[in-house]
């Protein structure tokens, strides 16, 4: 099931490059841009694509997973490495991460959930605080 899982994720990687965000630019009602960022335990650089809103200059990743009990690899290798690159349709941007806290992240999660409410449900479904990352551009590349 995990190949299964890396192939899908790796085809629409594949087709979001491509075709600029044309293809796999929107899921779930969201725009999507795919993040490359460093393993924290392999130093492997790890991409995937991943829902995102906007905070003035600055992109904001919900580390969700869906609800579940943990919060996804991808959020810790940022919090350990802040340093990553994100592509939005055809730009290619250094990004420095920023974990949200306090009334900052009170207010993106409101944002968040009156964009897309089903977040609000992923919330329900664990006891951890869903943690939100705020990706600040270094530069276009």
């Amino acid at each position: 099931m995990f190949k299964i899982y890396q192939l899908f994720i790796a085809l629409a990687v594949f087709f979001y490059r491509v075709s600029a965000g044309r293809i796999g630019g929107r899921m779930m009602g969201g725009d999507v841009l795919v993040l490359t960022s460093t393993g924290r335990k392999t130093g492997k650089q790890r991409t995937l694509p991943l829902i995102y809103i906007m905070d003035g200059p600055s992109y904001v990743l919900t580390a969700s997973m869906g609800g579940a009990p943990k919060s996804p690899s991808w959020f810790f290798n940022l919090r350990d490495n802040p340093h990553a690159v994100i592509q939005v349709k055809d730009k290619r941007i250094n990004v420095v991460a920023e974990v949200a806290s306090g009334e900052k992240k009170r207010e993106l999660w409101a944002q968040l959930v009156a964009a897309m409410p089903f977040y609000e449900k992923y919330q329900q479904k664990t006891t951890r605080e869903i943690p939100m990352l705020i990706l600040h551009p270094e530069s276009v590349a």
